[in-house]
């Protein structure tokens, strides 16, 4: 079994940014999906948008495109990147009284965008929390994860249980 080296350390183990300047531009695209469980009268007032603090599927939307878009203030040794796409879409579970979060970040660059749309879903799931709180404080952000990525040297990765 062949094992990757670390690319964010140099021969000594200091930290480092990749230097990503010899590397082709390609198509990419980074899908992730994350949840948000609450209680059953919290879930029916987002559904009903009556949270008193207004649209929190709207703001929570907001929040993970405006989050995507600068992953590099928050995560050390990311690039900064310019994004040409970042959609935030939502899936209602009214049985299990969550929300499905999905971000779709994409880009035509020399590095990939997992790290702006796995912060995207945390953001939204953070926003949508944060609007909430006065409600339900027991609600579990849970089972982020990147769903699909494509482009770059590494090629497609597709999350086989997509859970």
């Amino acid at each position: 079994m062949q094992t990757k080296e670390f690319s964010h350390f140099d021969q000594a183990g200091k930290a480092r940014m990749v230097d990503v300047s010899q590397k082709s531009d390609t198509v990419r695209q980074a899908v992730a999906g994350g949840v948000i469980h609450m209680s059953p009268e919290c879930f029916q007032l987002v559904s009903n948008a009556s949270i008193a603090k207004g649209d929190v599927l709207g703001v929570a939307r907001l929040a993970g495109i405006m989050a995507a878009k600068k992953v590099d203030e928050l995560i050390p040794l990311t690039h900064p990147l310019p994004i040409t796409k970042a959609d935030i879409d939502f899936s209602l579970d009214a049985e299990k009284s969550c929300i499905e979060i999905t971000a779709t970040v994409g880009m035509t660059g020399k590095t990939g965008v997992e790290m702006e749309a796995l912060t995207a879903v945390s953001i939204a799931a953070l926003t949508i929390y944060d609007m909430c709180k006065a409600v339900d404080k027991g609600m579990v952000i849970d089972n982020i994860r990147l769903l699909t990525k494509s482009g770059g040297k590494s090629g497609t990765y597709v999350r086989n249980d997509r859970k």
